[in-house]
Formats: structure tokens, sequence, C-alpha cells
């Protein structure tokens, strides 16, 4: 049982390290013990060659052992864990076998979308998202028939257990993934709750951007001998370049602006620290012709979705966020990220920036800070940063940033059976639309989102309406 003074208990740390012999040129999945099946998939997915945290980590979670792993922010963490869940999960068990517990909403999606992608090869298995935000009767409903993994946010996970609708007596690994960030965003009291309910016989993976005394401390205490890796230093560091321009703070707005016009990204995440910083910024930019959307803890779940998917779709070029967006997002393409304002902790900065840079791609950080955090920036200088004056960003002329495309969203989903090559057949073959003009169709359960030319947006309404999906017609409508 775990007790009530963390700081307290736990002293005299001891963590067993561990490191690669093996180049990471010749680490490949089919060098693991994992099954036909898995290996199958993992190939048609393109999952080849590991990542280093892979490389490093998998053996281990496959041999059933409990693992810390460091390392950044889109280094296949989500693999790391996922491949060595799926490759024990008993299909004719029909409990609770591995259970995820993320920082975010948004986080636990992307998480769960990668486990199905990754279990495509497994008929029938069974994962479920719990998080706040969304009705609590659905996801009730879905418990009444047991899933094999569990993926969440600590207070909803609490919610269902507390009242008996989640068992979890049977489960066999648990994951923390951003561990750090959970911490930051206080939910220890959740989590060693959680653990109250959780088996003593169990496997333990904790995955983090960083190791602060906090995470070690808390592995000590949930986690058995856990295997400490960190691939930091083996993995490919993000090619971003770093500007910070001193800004008089009445020209903070306008600025941004600026920014925008001398870098011309094609898309952009801008960074605020408080929720009245990021509403109006988007305020801002939207009345100077930059096209953004921003997400905020004010926003209820479903215009969260809908921001979101407008993004990741490229149908909105900026978002403005506060950090609740640092991590979690899946987003493959980033050209900028722009900080309003210094963040209030150092390590948020290197978790915003980490959003650019990523696959071998060049990536933009600017930094704009005012007023008293001119001393903060001061001790952020080194040799690869470059310090300038706001002098130095020029008056924006006539600037415009607008996406080309628009989002259709059609009222049925995987419920419906949908696939996303449905609707794509529905409006190459039957409206006769140009394939070119169809970007990224996104299906959930109720709904189906479809990036799609605005010019066009008008004649696909009106064909779907009129032939259907799958000779089916469903409600069709332009996301604003």
């Amino acid at each position: 049982m775990v007790g009530k003074n963390l700081k307290q208990r736990l002293k005299g740390l001891y963590f067993k390290h561990f490191t690669s012999n093996n180049p990471m040129s010749e680490l490949k999945f089919s060098s693991l013990h994992l099954s036909k099946p898995v290996l199958n998939n993992l190939d048609e997915l393109g999952y080849t060659q590991m990542t280093a945290v892979q490389a490093m980590s998998l053996p281990h979670v496959l041999q059933n052992k409990d693992v810390i792993a460091q390392a950044k922010t889109g280094s296949g963490k989500t693999a790391a864990f996922g491949i060595g869940l799926l490759n024990k999960i008993q299909l004719k068990q029909y409990e609770v076998q591995s259970m995820v517990l993320c920082p975010t909403r948004e986080l636990a999606d992307q998480v769960t979308k990668e486990l199905r992608r990754l279990a495509r090869f497994t008929q029938n298995i069974k994962i479920i998202t719990l998080c706040g935000g969304s009705a609590i009767g659905p996801q009730i409903r879905s418990l009444s028939h047991p899933a094999h993994i569990v993926v969440g946010t600590p207070g909803r996970i609490l919610k269902h257990l507390d009242k008996g609708y989640l068992d979890i007596a049977g489960l066999e690994t648990l994951v923390l993934d951003e561990a750090d960030r959970m911490l930051d965003m206080g939910f220890i009291d959740e989590i060693l709750r959680v653990m109250a309910f959780v088996p003593q016989k169990r496997q333990t993976l904790f995955f983090s951007a960083t190791f602060t005394n906090e995470i070690r401390k808390l592995s000590e205490t949930i986690q058995n001998n856990a295997v400490n890796i960190k691939t930091l230093d083996q993995e490919q560091p993000n090619s971003i370049a770093e500007y910070f321009y001193h800004i008089d703070t009445d020209k903070m707005l306008k600025s941004i602006v600026n920014v925008f016009a001398k870098y011309e990204p094609d898309n952009a995440i801008v960074f605020a620290n408080t929720k009245i910083d990021a509403k109006e910024v988007v305020r801002y930019l939207n009345d100077n012709g930059i096209e953004s959307a921003a997400i905020h803890g004010d926003l209820e779940q479903y215009q969260r979705n809908d921001v979101l998917v407008k993004f990741s779709n490229h149908t909105i070029p900026v978002l403005v966020a506060t950090d609740v967006a640092a991590r979690g997002l899946d987003i493959k393409e980033l050209s900028m990220v722009i900080n309003y304002g210094l963040p209030f902790e150092k390590n948020v900065y290197t978790h915003r920036i980490g959003r650019t840079g990523r696959a071998g791609k060049t990536g933009t950080a600017v930094t704009l800070f005012a007023g008293k955090q001119s001393h903060k920036a001061k001790d952020m200088e080194n040799s690869h940063r470059i310090f300038a004056k706001g002098s130095a960003l020029q008056n924006a002329q006539a600037f415009i940033l607008k996406a080309s495309n628009g989002t259709l969203v059609i009222e049925a989903g995987k419920k419906n059976k949908l696939r996303p090559g449905d609707i794509l057949g529905a409006l190459t073959k039957d409206v006769g639309l140009p394939g070119k003009s169809i970007g990224k169709i996104d299906i959930y359960d109720k709904q189906s989102y479809v990036a799609l030319e605005r010019g066009l947006i008008n004649k696909a309404i009106k064909g779907l309406k009129s032939k259907g999906i799958k000779g089916k017609r469903f409600s069709i409508w332009i996301m604003k």
C-alpha cells in the first residue's frame, strides 16, 4: 500500500543503468522475440528500424521487467511500450490486462490511436479511452464489456475505479506516459490513489522526457528495481533555429504578426502562458489576416476536438495554445513555434520548441519577451541562440496567412462502419472531385472530418447528399 507522505518515505534511490552495445543502424524489430503477425504488421506500417528508445527498452519490456525510460517527445515512446503490451495480451482473457495513464486527453487519444494501429493484426482486441471532458455514461456502458487495454487520464480513471465501473484486479502492466508532465500538472495524489487498486504483482513502465527528483521518488515507490534507460545522447537532436526578440511591452501583439511576415511559415503553434493571453493573441491574429484558433482550459471537449482536427488537417495554419497542448498533439510537420513570452519553467521551453524540427526537417523557434522577463532571457543565452531587439522585426505590410482547405463534417463514423477509403471513393468516383483536392480524413465513432479545397466544398456537399456514401445518406456540414 502506498502511503501519503511521499517526500518523507523516499530516500536512497538506486537505478540499474542499461546501455546498448549494438549500433542503432543494426537494430531491427525482427531481432526481437515477437510473434510473426506482430512483425508482419510492423513491416506494413513501416516499422522496420527501431528508434533508440525502442531498441533500448523493448527487450526489457518483453522480459516483463520494470523500466523507466527518458526520451524526448516524438522519439517513438508509444511503440516502445505499445508493442510490449500487445505482444502479451491474451484475447480470450476478458479483463483489463494493461493500463496507460496520460496527462492530457489529447495524449490519451493519440496513444489509443497508435495502439489500435499497432494492433491491426489482432482480431477482437478492445482498447478504450477514459478521459474527463467526455460523457461518463457511454464510458460506463463500454466498461460493462471489459476491455483488454485502458488508456486514460488519472482523474477519470480514478472515478471509474472508485465507483466500481473499472476492475483492474487482473492488471499485468501499468504504464505512466509523460510521467513528468503528470507530476507537473499535480496528478501525484490521483496516481497514488490509483495505485491502491493496482495488483502488487505487475510490470510498471515509466516514460518521460525529463528525470526530475519527483519522478525518481515516484519510481522508487511503485516500481521494482527498474531498468533505467536514457536515450538522449543517442537521439538525433531536432534541427531548430532559435531566435529571441526583446520587445517593448505595448508591441508584443503586433510583433507576432511581424514574426509571421518575416519567416513566412506554413503553419505554427503560438504558446501563451495564460488563457487570457491565448484569447487575446488569437483575436489579434484573426483581426490581422492570420487565420488561427485557440486551445485552452476554458474550452469544452468538443471544441478542443474541433480545433485540433482543423489544425492537424491543415485547415487552420496557426494554433494558439497554453501549455496543455505542449505534449500529446499528433502533428507530423510543424514549421514554427512562437513563444508569446518566456514560459515560467525552463524545461517547458524545451518541450514547446521540440514540436518543430522533427523527422529530419528544419524548424524555427521564435521567442518574444518584454519587461521583467529580460533577466530570465539572459540566463538562456548560449552560442546557438540568436538574440536581437524587437526593431529587427520590420512592420508587416498586408501579410496574410490562410489555409486553402476547409473541413467537411459527415455525421457518421466508425459506428456506421465508415472507412477513409469509403469517403475518398465517394468523393472521387461518385462526386467527381480530383484526388489531389482531398486532404486528411479523420474518422471517429460518430463523425468523420475531411480536409478539402475550399472552392470544392459546396460541390462535395451537394454530391454526397445526392449520391450518399456506400448507398447511405448522412447529414453533412462545413466546420466553421
